[in-house]
């Protein structure tokens, strides 16, 4: 299980709860097998002075197993809250760091993917790692420790039995080996599948409007029938290979009592061992059946958590081209210059810009236009910095964007996308999102310079309006004003329309740049659109064609 190797350095930093947990460990076998040779001399006690009166010993007898079982359940308590905190701790570290690294990678790394399976490897792979981090190495530990002291104990009491009943056990091994690798293999089959059914249920509820648009309920209902009818098929096949496991144990387990009883039964015949003794034997194999028993749950754990690492690392493993190379803080003014710039979609291989080159002004306005798949959108995210050009370089500033720390440049540009998206919150915290700790000022005041303050005055609660999942309940002429809104109340120098105008009349649109025009200064506008209203305002306009359309002309 090479990929759960990469948990190392986590067990390494909570070291300590571990090394409690194993002495734990230790603590709770060794009192639980501490009591049985008591439990045999009891027997042979009973047997030796039947009918003979009180037995004062038979009494300190009971004492002493009664209180080692009370000590073995308190050090079997304190191995959970030991092992199993340390898996919870490893398990919140580990899911804050997937988070993380979400935020990391481009945008390019997230359209190789579906948002059902990053979900559920945050949750469903994240699970079953922890399981491995918990019960897994707790039982396993425990295993060994049981294994290693009541053999001390059986070949004390008598070696011949001791190896007969031991014999079992490396084939036991064997056939785990064996079975644990068809496990793995369908361990990763069955994770797929999951994770398809939440890229489908993800895809399906976004997309609601559009399933109900045009009556496809029992359509997408059969898909989704479909998709859990196979993983039910995926999960009951692995399920009955780990029920192998189970079986395979019950049968070692019989051959080991059926050992001792014919072993034990001629020996006590012959005069060579005791009653208490044999019953000593049973005690011990009893003992060992619940961590055997456990052995293939353990196993199968361990596997999937082997299957699902292997897909957390694979995408643990995912770097950004997006790399910021400076931590200076540096005010930024918003002169941009676009030098030989160049750029291809590495998913489809479409050349959205060739060699384009531009300048304009810290202060200034300029129109994006042209058709479809001209390339408008890719050179506002190029300058966002969510994409960075093959060749040639984007000057901001003077200073090439790789250059610039990312973070700092961010909190300097405005960006209003094509989609309008909102997050299932009040309008107050959509709008403020930009902000650490907005005010209720300056939230009303960037309303009101998007032209979305009258609207909002109008709703039941005002600000604290629910916008509902992706601002299902607002219109989207709202939806988009709200998304200016939050883009104008950090005050940008850099300050970019992804056609987002295109939902608005032209009176409002017309009342949105004069606002920004009057309202805020010295801030450089990109605007892309279709519209001619648009562009006119502008201090310059920059009109792109399809590269596709110059390969036809040529």
């Amino acid at each position: 299980m090479k990929a759960l190797k990469t948990l190392n350095p986590y067990f390494w930093k909570h070291k300590l709860l571990l090394f409690y947990g194993f002495i734990f460990i230790i603590l709770s076998n060794f009192f639980n097998i501490y009591k049985v040779p008591f439990i045999g001399d009891s027997v042979n006690q009973i047997a030796e002075y039947k009918g003979s009166g009180f037995n004062p010993k038979i009494l300190v007898n009971v004492g002493i197993i009664i209180g080692s079982s009370l000590l073995t359940g308190f050090f079997t308590f304190m191995m959970r809250q030991t092992i199993i905190v340390a898996s919870r701790r490893i398990e919140y570290e580990l899911k804050n760091k997937i988070y993380s690294h979400y935020q990391e990678i481009s945008i390019t790394d997230y359209k190789k993917t579906t948002i059902g399976d990053l979900l559920n490897r945050l949750s469903e792979d994240v699970v079953a790692i922890r399981m491995y981090l918990g019960p897994g190495v707790m039982y396993v530990a425990n295993l060994i420790v049981l294994v290693s002291i009541t053999t001390f104990y059986m070949l004390k009491t008598d070696v011949c039995m001791t190896l007969w009943t031991l014999i079992p056990l490396p084939i036991l091994s064997f056939l785990i080996y064996r079975v644990s690798s068809v496990i793995s293999r369908k361990s990763k089959i069955t994770q797929k599948s999951q994770s398809a059914i939440s890229t489908f249920v993800t895809d399906s509820f976004s997309g609601i409007r559009v399933v109900k648009f045009f009556a496809k309920e029992k359509f997408i209902e059969k898909n989704y029938s479909d998709k859990v009818r196979d993983y039910q098929d995926k999960s009951l096949d692995l399920a009955k290979t780990e029920a192998y496991f189970f079986t395979i144990i019950t049968f070692v387990i019989g051959l080991l009592n059926v050992a001792i009883l014919f072993i034990g039964g001629q020996k006590y015949i012959s005069g060579q061992m005791n009653v208490g003794t044999i019953a000593e034997f049973f005690t011990y194999i009893n003992i060992l059946i619940f961590p055997f028993s456990m052995l293939g749950w353990v196993t199968s754990i361990n596997q999937r958590a082997d299957a699902s690492m292997s897909r957390v690392n694979e995408f643990l493993d995912m770097k950004s081209e997006i790399v910021n190379k400076s931590s200076e803080i540096s005010m930024i003014t918003g002169d941009i210059e676009f030098k030989n710039v160049s750029y291809t979609y590495p998913n489809t291989g479409i050349k959205a810009l060739d060699n384009l080159s531009f300048k304009i002004e810290a202060g200034k306005s300029l129109a994006i236009m042209g058709k479809t798949g001209s390339g408008k959108s890719t050179i506002a995210l190029l300058l966002s910095r969510l994409l960075d050009p093959d060749e040639g370089e984007i000057l901001i500033d003077g200073k090439n964007l790789k250059d610039h720390n990312l973070k700092n440049y961010r909190n300097y540009i405005g960006i209003i996308p094509q989609e309008s998206y909102l997050f299932s919150d009040t309008i107050e915290n959509n709008i403020g999102f930009a902000l650490e700790k907005p005010s209720h000022k300056l939230v009303e005041e960037a309303a009101k310079i998007a032209d979305v303050h009258n609207n909002i005055q109008g709703f039941k609660n005002k600000y604290e309006t629910m916008v509902g999942e992706r601002g299902v309940m607002l219109s989207g002429g709202q939806k988009q004003r709200i998304c200016i809104a939050r883009a104008l109340i950090k005050q940008p120098k850099i300050l970019i329309f992804d056609d987002s105008l295109s939902a608005l009349d032209t009176e409002t649109e017309e009342n949105i740049l004069k606002n920004i025009d009057e309202k805020i200064n010295n801030t450089t506008n990109i605007i892309i659109t279709h519209r001619e209203s648009s562009a006119i305002r502008a201090d310059k306009v920059l009109h792109l064609t399809p590269l596709n359309e110059l390969e036809l002309a040529k």
